[in-house]
């Protein structure tokens, strides 16, 4: 298999060759920055996923498409991707403690940083990565990048679209786009409902079934916009995402075949609004918006992975439990300027806003091992301002400042009487400099500053009475708080388009500098039946270092055959750290930060409305973990699709991970939890999707 896809690459060329080159590449533009920027001209590392992308490689959900671009990984240890990292920097776990989001995550202008099983495809128009730190645009939860999700706009033409899916594994979907018209051309709706079902690809040997790895996930979308003037628009998104999918993915034995006797849930509920307001005014463009969210999440497992009577002599059995209620709102007000306010003569264009988010999260942690049930609160209250000024020092050459002031106030309190209460100032900034050539490249260097909160290891903290053994208690005692995190991006780009606009080119130079680091760890702690007991918590590393590459090329090689490739690069290390238990760990690879990542793809117009797309995608192996030495494998996928497509209909039959590669998404290998080997320390991997072969089709009317 392998061996053939390499060839069809270059054999495509082949087949393409003689063909004019008579159009372009479609332009993107980049939705999440203060401005819509032209990706060609944004000075950043930006990678946009489009439509047509998303559609053509059958995804359901963010983390089916995650691989395609350059640094950014994710970490499951649930059905669903549920953190990111971007440079090797990101959360890939949470349990008890509250969370301080590294990567920010925005579906049409709603916060669900930290909630990514939100993260469903249906009637997407654009996702757009945004790497490096964020500071000025989005404050403490961008400290590495951004993410957002854009789904389609409302359409003056009246439309009506079918889609359905049907796969191995017991997958279908099932969904309908509606759009037009509903007063004149003042009013225009969308609605998106979609039905997805799915399995899973474990099986589960003790209880005989093979779906308690199950996906159920439903999304709705609505959207209204309303023009009551040529100069005003007025955007309402509403949004509800249930996804009650199956958690049941660790084997004892690292196979796909389970022996859990209480499988558990992955979880989340959601309601979600925004309203926009845009103004554009002779002196200035006002845009307003207002969100807000609530929800519900469950994530429970079954914690020994197997069933009563495996090994009576040895075993233990356990439940774990966390119901989340999440509700969130927030406001902004931005100022823009227009032709007629910029400052300096004209060469200075400026954007001001404010900014207030309002976090509350609830926690109740049911559990086999606690006495009675874990209950907790967490409010987070941040107020921001913020400003960035373009200023033209020439006709070629701009400089970019940007400042970013933000008030973040925390209240932590939960029934073992821990209680936490902080107040603190953080700021970002960006300072750049682009130049910009008369019809051609963009090349752009600067340095931007990015931060992300402190917190409490709560956890930690009500364990220090547990103990009578002094010195534990003294090393509890030191792992109660955690410090702010500060980082520092160097960046140097250079985009550029050629061949008359069928080839594009962008490329990112990264150094990033993080002062005290935020470490995710955990606390083994051996309990009086043999298993052992978990305690997460977050440390303070000296220093870390991240720097690398990435690098993306388009080409439209002629009117039939379309080539990508990607390519980024990574050494993230720590600098100086030493581990909670006396380990020097400077020097050693960061978590989850692969040394390369690539994918190469085309999509191949072979006549007739037929058209064939191929996917390779390749990672480097990476640490799973900064307390441990587990690593996973370097793999390659490959995907494929053979279409047909007219005006109103599209067929297509695909295949995903072609080669049936075995690739693990999270990995743990610092305890045995196999009584019948003794509880002796060693692996355990989940992995990702197997070979999946499908059929998907649509209709326009």
């Amino acid at each position: 298999m392998k061996h053939s896809t390499s060839l069809l690459l270059p054999a495509l060329l082949l087949a393409a060759a003689g063909h004019a080159h008579s159009t372009e590449l479609t332009e993107i533009l980049v939705t999440a920055e203060l401005r819509e920027t032209r990706l060609l001209e944004q000075p950043g590392s930006t990678s946009v996923l489009t439509a047509d992308t998303l559609r053509e490689r059958a995804a359901q959900h963010l983390e089916e498409v995650l691989n395609v671009i350059p640094n950014l990984n994710y970490a499951s240890g649930a059905s669903r991707a549920r953190f990111f990292q971007i440079r090797g920097i990101g959360e890939r776990s949470q349990f008890q403690e509250p969370l301080n989001p590294s990567i920010g995550l925005l579906l049409d202008g709603v916060d669900f940083s930290g909630l990514g099983a939100v993260g469903t495809l249906f009637d997407v128009e654009q996702v757009e990565v945004l790497r490096g730190p964020q500071g000025t645009l989005h404050g403490a939860n961008a400290l590495a990048g951004l993410i957002n999700i854009r789904s389609a706009a409302p359409q003056s033409t009246p439309a009506l679209t079918l889609q359905g899916s049907l796969a191995e594994y017991d997958t279908w979907s099932l969904g309908i786009v509606g759009t037009g018209p509903l007063v004149d051309e003042r009013l225009l709706y969308r609605l998106a409902v979609q039905q997805y079902r799915s399995d899973g690809h474990y099986r589960n040997d003790f209880l005989g079934r093979d779906d308690t790895n199950r996906r159920n996930e439903t999304t709705v979308r609505g959207r209204l916009r309303w023009l009551p003037g040529e100069a005003d628009t007025v955007d309402l998104s509403l949004m509800a995402v249930d996804v009650d999918n199956g958690y049941d993915a660790f084997s004892l034995d690292n196979t796909r075949r389970t022996l859990s006797d209480e499988p558990g849930r992955d979880r989340q509920e959601t309601a979600a609004a925004s309203l926009q307001w845009t103004a554009e005014r002779e002196a200035l463009t006002v845009e307003a918006t207002l969100s807000a969210a609530g929800t519900d999440t469950e994530y429970s497992f079954d914690e020994d992975w197997s069933f009563v009577g495996i090994a009576p002599e040895l075993e233990y059995s356990s439940f774990d439990r966390y119901l989340r209620d999440r509700d969130s709102s927030s406001a902004q007000l931005r100022l823009l300027s227009s032709e007629r306010s910029r400052l300096f003569g004209g060469r200075g264009d400026w954007a001001v806003g404010i900014y207030h988010l309002a976090d509350r999260e609830d926690l109740l942690r049911q559990y086999t091992y606690l006495a009675s049930d874990f209950a907790s609160s967490y409010n987070t209250d941040t107020n921001a301002v913020f400003g960035q000024l373009d200023t033209a020092l020439s006709d070629t050459l701009t400089l970019v400042t940007g400042l970013r002031i933000e008030q973040r106030r925390t209240d932590y309190r939960d029934s073992n009487g821990v209680s936490h209460r902080r107040s603190r100032d953080l700021w970002g900034a960006r300072l750049l400099l682009e130049y910009q050539q008369p019809e051609g490249a963009l090349f752009y260097a600067g340095v931007s500053r990015g931060y992300r909160g402190n917190g409490v290891n709560a956890g930690i903290l009500a364990s220090v009475e547990t103990t009578t053994d002094p010195a534990l208690q003294q090393r509890l005692e030191g792992l109660g708080r955690f410090d702010e995190e500060t980082l520092l991006n160097y960046e140097a780009g250079y985009k550029a388009s050629y061949a008359g606009g069928t080839l594009q080119t962008r490329l990112a130079l990264f150094y990033m500098d993080r002062d005290d680091q935020q470490v995710k760890g955990s606390l083994v702690l051996p309990r009086d039946d043999g298993s052992t007991a978990f305690i997460d918590y977050t440390n303070n590393a000296a220093r870390g270092t991240n720097y690398g590459l990435e690098l993306e090329l388009d080409w439209l090689a002629s009117e039939r055959l379309s080539l990508y490739a990607h390519l980024g690069l990574l050494d993230a290390t720590f600098d100086r750290y030493t581990s909670p238990d006396g380990t020097d760990m400077a020097g050693r690879d960061q978590a989850h930060a692969p040394g390369y990542q690539a994918a190469l793809g085309g999509r191949f117009e072979l006549g007739r409305h037929l058209y064939l797309r191929v996917d390779l995608e390749a990672r480097d192996r990476f640490h799973f973990s900064d307390r441990y030495d587990l690593l996973s494998d370097a793999y390659e996928l490959v995907h494929m699709r053979l279409g047909w497509q007219t005006g109103q209909w599209e067929i297509a039959l695909w295949g995903r991970n072609l080669g049936d590669t075995d690739y693990a998404t999270r990995g743990f290998g610092d305890f045995g939890n196999d009584p019948r080997k003794g509880y002796v320390t060693e692996p355990y991997y989940q992995y990702g999707e197997p070979r999946s072969l499908g059929v998907s089709t649509s209709y326009s009317f």
